[in-house]
């Protein structure tokens, strides 16, 4: 497979309270800004705000799921940033776009490199990443 290195993929997805304090009770994040409204509105969020390990989670899960719908790939590398919280209850937009693509014959895939965002239904860029990716190889 063969991954083209202009190609962009986005999806939307609902992110309800409801699933974001599950999330984050499973991941052991006990913060009450996921799991608690009444704590949340004395906050300056004044709302709960989905953890920021179900958002890479999200991002990694649409990245993965992209590429292993035509075969093989395994992540290498991700790193995120987070730059402003995102209000549960909200739909939010994960975005990606290839940066690069190189052959690797030795590994029998492609090595991609991606950029990725989280965009709020505001539109404001809330959590960004980096990711190394290896495609097509049997692994």
């Amino acid at each position: 497979m063969r991954v083209d290195p202009t190609e962009k993929f986005s999806t939307t997805l609902h992110v309800s309270f409801a699933d974001a304090s599950a999330f984050a009770a499973l991941a052991g994040d006990r913060n009450p800004l996921h799991h608690d409204p009444d704590f949340a509105a004395g906050t300056r969020y004044k709302v709960p705000i989905i953890s920021g390990p179900q958002m890479a989670a999200q991002l990694m899960g649409f990245l993965a799921s992209h590429y292993a719908a035509r075969g093989a790939v395994i992540g290498h590398d991700i790193s995120f940033r987070f730059h402003v919280p995102i209000p549960a209850d909200q739909e939010i937009t994960l975005e990606w776009s290839v940066d690069s693509v190189t052959e690797a014959p030795h590994l029998k895939s492609d090595v991609v490199i991606l950029r990725g965002r989280i965009l709020t239904a505001a539109g404001k860029v809330a959590t960004t990443a980096k990711a190394r990716i290896l495609v097509g190889g049997s692994f």
